[in-house]
């Protein structure tokens, strides 16, 4: 081998185990550096395994303790796991009994739970699903549901999981938010004030048909939505009185952001809007502002009127005749007027502060003050009479008529009293009592003399009647026919005087009470007088309507019924004779009617029949006083009387009779 293949191959050995070394020291370099990197890895790993575990231990907690129901399912939709929440909400225990999700799906929803599982598979989610599902108590729930799909590493499907949350409470309480939120609009929209509500830059955000109303506008509030407030007030302040001050007063009010109440605006065609504003200020940041527009036209016309009245009243009252008094609980003088002053003699400053009752009265009296102090505290009106000294010591009567008096509450706190002097009345009313006393002595004593003149009248006719009846005896046949005659005469004429003697003392009585009132059936009444009257047979008595019961003297009512009776049977010119008797309630009198077809009276003397001694027709049964005790009875009774009559037609006779309590 030559020497230059020699150096070749020594020059490539040497080059060879350069490389080698070279190749060596890269080997341990990188084994070196590959030991490191792999220690390293193992750390790197176990803090990895560690990590995991906590954030399986952080999932697992969270799963099992968020608050929504949270839920697996694999993909046939059989349910693998239930958190605390979703064991509570649908009220399984997956570990003992399975579940399919399609059994807790309400019957109606069906379809859209199909559709939205379909979702689920084709898309790999689905959200905001609400429906209606079934617990294992079939209660029924609302609920919302978020879902998506668990893939493996190889990115296939293996379950589903969702967030289930109950929305059931939550969406009555929206639904009753919504009710009442329509309701507040719908009331707002109606509400006969005007409402505008503007937000924070003065943009209409609400307002209602009242507001367009009151401001002329040709617009639904709905019209008005995001309207500039500023340039509106511009565009309508000609409606207002003073317009310049309208629209200055409006900015002030809003630079101020304070609440104003009772503004009143008056506008140019009379009408008076009340303008009242509110802030809307949230955490310290104002978001808008309300305004409310009344009209109270009506109402400042009626304040006005008010106010007219009362001053009206007050100067009444100042000078009106009756004595006006308030006082309170403790009945202290708080106001009087005018005319109480003048009554009692005392001045205003004397009387404020003190007690009526201690200042006043007679001793004698005063209990009449506790006893309607009584009432009034009880809330009874009252009236009484008083005896008094006035400043001056003078006797008066007084008439007072007391009523409590209460304030806006309702609550009592006090009384208004009436003062009427009555001291000349009660003077005449001594007089008239002591007046009627001595009259019904007079009456008495009148019917006293009447009954002995009736008596003393009545013995000389009864001595001639008999000296007559022995003067016949004795001298019986020798008497001849003109002379018989004459001693018929003497004793018809006795006879006649006789009855008008009765008569005169019967009239004399009629006019007063002379028996003790009792409760009287006037039907009865009737029929005991159909047996003692002699009733031709001719003639028929009938009563039409029962008759009512009443008090009073059951002789009176007797004179009364009989008189008008014997009258129609006395004047009866027809084959068949007729009397009818009706009655007729009239409220606080009893009305009667006597009806009879007899010969009837001419109408120019309907007001004189009822004179004493006036006959129309001069029979010698009829002294012409009937109907005179007849209108003393009825007058007795505080009624009337009256009749309607035609010759040979009949008579009708007409009489109240005043009801008693």
């Amino acid at each position: 081998m030559s020497q230059e293949r020699i150096d070749i191959l020594e020059r490539s050995l040497k080059r060879e185990k350069a490389a080698r070394k070279a190749a060596e020291k890269i080997l341990e370099d990188k084994s070196r550096d590959l030991y490191f990197i792999t220690d390293k890895l193992k750390k790197t790993n176990f803090k990895l395994e560690s990590l995991l575990g906590e954030k399986s231990a952080q999932l697992e907690g969270v799963f099992e303790n968020i608050v929504d129901a949270f839920v697996v399912i694999d993909l046939g939709g059989n349910v693998i796991k239930f958190n605390d929440a979703a064991t509570h909400l649908f009220g399984y225990d997956i570990d003992i009994e399975p579940l399919n999700v399609m059994n807790l799906i309400y019957k109606e929803d069906m379809q859209y739970a199909l559709s939205s599982f379909f979702d689920l598979q084709t898309k790999g989610f689905f959200k905001n699903y609400e429906a209606r599902i079934y617990t294992k108590s079939k209660q029924i729930k609302l609920v919302h549901i978020n879902a998506s799909v668990i893939y493996d590493k190889d990115k296939k499907p293996i379950a589903a999981q969702g967030i289930v949350r109950d929305i059931t409470e939550q969406r009555a309480l929206d639904q009753k938010l919504m009710e009442s939120k329509n309701m507040l609009a719908a009331l707002v929209l109606n509400l006969n004030s005007g409402v505008v509500l503007e937000d924070e830059n003065r943009k209409i955000i609400s307002s209602n048909t009242r507001f367009c109303e009151l401001f002329q506008i040709d617009a639904k509030p709905n019209d008005l939505l995001g309207m500039d407030c500023g340039l509106a007030s511009e565009q309508h302040k000609f409606l207002f009185k003073d317009s310049l001050s309208f629209v200055q007063r409006m900015n002030q009010i809003v630079e101020g952001k304070i609440a104003v109440f009772g503004d009143q605006l008056e506008m140019i065609d009379g009408k008076i809007l009340e303008r009242n504003y509110t802030p809307i200020i949230i955490d310290g940041k104002t978001k808008g502002y309300l305004w409310t527009f009344r009209d109270i036209t009506l109402e400042k016309k009626y304040n006005l009127s008010l106010e007219a009245q009362k001053a009206k009243y007050s100067n009444i009252i100042a000078n009106m005749n009756l004595g006006l008094v308030e006082v309170n609980t403790n009945d202290e003088i708080l106001m009087v007027n005018q005319s109480f002053s003048e009554m009692s003699g005392y001045k205003k400053e004397e009387l404020l502060g003190k007690k009526v009752g201690e200042i006043f009265p007679i001793d004698a009296d005063k209990e009449i003050i506790i006893n309607n102090n009584l009432d009034k505290r009880e809330g009874k009106d009252s009236s009484y009479q008083l005896r008094i000294k006035n400043k001056n010591g003078d006797l008066r009567y007084w008439l007072i008529s007391g009523a409590p008096n209460y304030n806006l509450k309702e609550e009592e706190i006090g009384s208004v009293g009436i003062y009427l002097d009555i001291t000349e009345f009660k003077i005449l009313q001594l007089q008239k009592e002591s007046i009627l006393k001595e009259l019904e002595k007079s009456n008495n004593q009148l019917h006293e003399y009447a009954h002995i003149v009736s008596h003393d009248l009545k013995s000389p006719l009864r001595s001639i009647n008999a000296l007559v009846s022995w003067i016949k005896t004795d001298n019986e046949g020798t008497f001849d026919e003109m002379t018989l005659e004459n001693f018929e005469l003497i004793d018809t004429t006795l006879e006649t005087m006789e009855t008008l003697i009765s008569n005169v003392l019967e009239y004399s009585s009629a006019g007063s009470i002379t028996q003790e009132e009792e409760e009287i059936d006037l039907n009865n009444t009737l029929c005991d007088l159909k047996k003692i009257l002699f009733i031709p047979e001719n003639i028929s008595v009938n009563v039409l309507n029962k008759l009512p019961l009443i008090k009073g003297d059951k002789t009176k009512f007797q004179q009364l019924f009989q008189n008008f009776i014997s009258n129609a049977i006395k004047f009866c010119d027809k084959e068949i004779g007729i009397i009818e008797i009706d009655y007729c309630d009239k409220n606080t009198f009893h009305q009667f009617s006597i009806k009879d077809n007899g010969i009837g009276i001419e109408k120019k003397y309907h007001e004189k029949i009822f004179q004493i001694f006036h006959s129309l027709n001069k029979r010698k049964d009829s002294t012409g006083i009937g109907l005179s005790i007849v209108k003393k009875i009825i007058d007795l009774h505080e009624g009337n009387i009256w009749l309607e009559s035609e010759p040979n037609v009949g008579t009708t006779f007409y009489f109240t009779i005043k009801k008693t309590k």
